[in-house]
């Protein structure tokens, strides 16, 4: 059993492999949210029973072996839960697809991994190299599968016998070889070197025992905030310790409870995967979208049906304002045109509407004025009556102070 060797992110023992980046200790939660949505691809679990003896080792030297780590080849199966407090959307991923000249391109990866944000989930993933990576979800009598090889993206859902295809212009490069195009997954490295780049002085990087997942044996590297007000309690990285490779990745919430992010390996490979995981043709009679003539009726006819004019109040935001740092860090949002949400009792909204919200949140007050609190199990929003929104990874009365320290 690994002792609780501490290396708190101050940049002592954690060095430059945490703190070598200034601007990411604003954005802890928007990164958290980046490894959660991301880690979908790569990263999810079930542990085993029993924790295995391995030798000693400090947080510093554990992060510095993710960093070091240089295993890109493995395949294998992996589950995913997330509980972040909202619907299910599976029911309406389809609805979020771009309108492709009279059909929703239900193959698109934007419509499809939002089903991952909530439920539970089994995958099946492959990866050799930063150029092929494949992905799939496994669902009842159905397969929806993500593939990146090279230049081309695709992506498959077998209900449907739809097929969505993108190409990469070959201009972006990252170490002489192509980047994953966005939309598709990276490797579980690089998503646990996010979180800890985003890791500033405000946050305690510790070892915190160890475990077995996926049959390897793995220490855990345990994240948490030194501040009090996020929702986010911790972020429990369980690392290999043979590859340094990361396996399995819980985010819990500070109010306690199951965990809004419970991800890792059933069964795991290392080994180079088969040449013909990353092949793709499209099925005979499937009905192919590509992504240039999503983008080419986005412009004609606007989004998901909506007419050009109506998504023209977009142009007004004037961008994001960050208050405080960290895990506290709250982004401040204009609304366009610069209306709230209409002040209770003036008569601008049906009583019953005015009852279904507030209903969904809670109303508040402070020097800002007044608003309403919407709430999910890691991410709130604050919504005030003259037109701002303020989003973090924060409790309620951390919102509300952040939008003290605005006025």
């Amino acid at each position: 059993m690994a002792p609780n060797d501490s290396a708190e992110s101050n940049g002592e023992a954690t060095g430059t492999v945490v703190g070598r980046r200034k601007k990411a200790r604003y954005i802890v939660p928007l990164a958290v949210a980046g490894v959660a949505a991301a880690t979908i691809g790569l990263v999810p679990a079930l542990a085993d029973s029993g924790d295995p003896e391995l030798p000693d080792i400090t947080a510093q030297k554990l992060i510095e072996k993710i960093a070091a780590s240089d295993e890109e080849q493995l395949s294998g199966t992996v589950k995913i839960s997330t509980d972040l407090g909202i619907p299910s959307l599976g029911g309406l991923a389809g609805s979020f697809a771009p309108d492709a000249g009279g059909g929703d391109a239900s193959a698109a990866p934007e419509s499809r991994l939002m089903e991952l944000a909530s439920g539970t989930h089994t995958l099946r993933v492959a990866a050799d190299g930063p150029d092929k990576q494949r992905l799939s979800i496994l669902g009842e009598g159905s397969e929806y599968s993500l593939v990146h090889n090279g230049d081309d993206v695709w992506g498959y859902d077998s209900e449907s016998n739809e097929v969505y295809h993108a190409e990469s212009d070959g201009t972006e490069r990252q170490g002489g070889k192509h980047k994953a195009p966005k939309g598709v997954p990276a490797t579980p490295k690089a998503l646990a070197e996010e979180a800890l780049d985003a890791a500033g002085d405000t946050t305690s990087v510790t070892v915190d025992g160890t475990a077995q997942v996926a049959g390897r044996d793995a220490y855990q590297l345990l994240i948490k905030p030194k501040q009090s007000g996020s929702t986010i309690g911790s972020i429990r990285v369980a690392v290999d310790s043979a590859t340094g490779v990361p396996l399995k990745f819980t985010l819990s919430p500070s109010a306690g409870g199951k965990a809004a992010v419970d991800a890792g390996f059933t069964k795991v490979d290392f080994e180079k995967p088969a040449a013909s995981s990353f092949s793709f043709t499209p099925p005979k009679g499937a009905k192919v979208t590509e992504a240039e003539d999503l983008k080419d009726t986005a412009g004609k006819d606007g989004v998901a049906g909506k007419a050009p004019e109506d998504l023209g109040a977009l142009e007004d935001f004037k961008g994001l304002n960050v208050i405080g740092e960290g895990w506290n860090a709250v982004a401040e949002i204009e609304v366009p045109g610069g209306s709230g949400l209409p002040a209770e009792g003036s008569g601008d909204m049906p009583a019953q509407a005015q009852q279904f919200l507030d209903a969904l949140g809670d109303k508040v007050t402070g020097d800002f004025g007044s608003g309403t609190v919407f709430k999910t199990r890691l991410v709130n929003a604050l919504m005030t009556e003259d037109g701002k929104v303020y989003v973090g990874a924060v409790t309620k009365d951390a919102l509300v102070k952040a939008a003290d320290t605005a006025k």
